[in-house]
């Protein structure tokens, strides 16, 4: 291995990789050339790892298949996203991941990180709304951050949203405001609702579904595809998820396409992957650092 190679991977916390059973193969395959790589997120003036540790796999209930994993293997397999360059940690309150997000990076410089999370949101006139800026400090606590880079509003289902939910984008645009909130958006999870996304001005991330099957998606391929490419020409920051059709497509050729439409049909800047295992987590990302290079 050439001396800077060592001394990066070094440096990158081989102290992390002690529980991995990957061992020093590990360390010796992490090479710098191995890395994700970075993108700017459209006009958001963040930078982004190429891939997200994405923390909600089969996600209800404030668990997903990530915090089942427990503490330890959770802690294990985001410091072992850090050291292949994953540096965007991809949350929600829904998915109860924000206090395990926040023991993995609790050793990480904070500028190093992207931390991403989404909140739930309810109609007009609903009980259950709260004051914006009381869930924000809650998910701050709970990561142990004083500001996220990314807050997106969780799961949008229908067009209307710019209307419907004027009161969680007047306390998110606020909270951008005090430096709380670095970008703000919406996941969507309908075509009109992505649509709608694309054009406003207030969205600076877009978290879309996007694979080459029409798996968990909200139109066709190409339907979304030209979508997200308009968004992307009005300066949002697109991540991909649903990549592999949520586990639907997982064979050797079906990830193999899917990042390759992802990356280099559609032009996505990151796509959040939920990865359940060391072995996943690099494969993933060796097919990351090789395709969106």
């Amino acid at each position: 291995m050439k001396r800077r190679n060592f001394i990066k991977v070094g440096m990158a916390g081989i102290a992390g990789l002690s529980g991995i059973r990957h061992g020093m193969a590990s360390i010796v395959e992490a090479s710098s050339e191995e890395q994700v790589g970075k993108a700017l997120l459209g006009n958001s003036g963040l930078t982004v790892s190429r891939m997200a540790m994405g923390t909600g796999s089969v996600g209800y209930s404030h668990s997903s298949n990530q915090t089942r994993l427990g503490m330890e293997k959770f802690v294990q397999l985001a410091r072992r996203a850090y050291e292949r360059g994953v540096t965007v940690y991809d949350m929600a309150d829904g998915y109860g991941s924000h206090s395990y997000v926040g023991e993995a990076i609790k050793n990480i410089p904070r500028e190093n990180v992207i931390l991403s999370s989404k909140m739930w949101t309810h109609e007009p006139g609903s009980a259950q709304i709260e004051p914006v800026a009381k869930t924000i400090d809650r998910f701050r606590q709970e990561v142990g951050t004083d500001y996220f880079d990314i807050l997106l509003m969780h799961c949008m289902t229908k067009g209307g949203w710019t209307e419907s939910r004027k009161h969680y984008i007047d306390g998110l645009s606020k909270a951008k405001q005090d430096g709380i909130v670095k970008a703000v958006g919406v996941s969507c999870h309908n075509y009109d609702a992505l649509v709608e996304a694309s054009e406003s001005p207030w969205v600076d991330v877009i978290m879309a579904r996007i694979n080459p099957f029409q798996s968990k998606m909200d139109g066709t391929p190409d339907a979304i595809k030209a979508v997200l490419k308009k968004a992307i020409e009005n300066g949002k920051g697109i991540i991909g998820m649903k990549i592999f059709g949520e586990g639907e497509h997982v064979a050797e050729e079906e990830r193999e396409r899917s990042l390759q439409f992802a990356f280099r049909e559609v032009g996505l800047h990151c796509t959040t992957l939920g990865t359940e295992s060391i072995a996943q987590l690099d494969d993933a990302a060796n097919r990351v650092a090789r395709i969106a290079r």
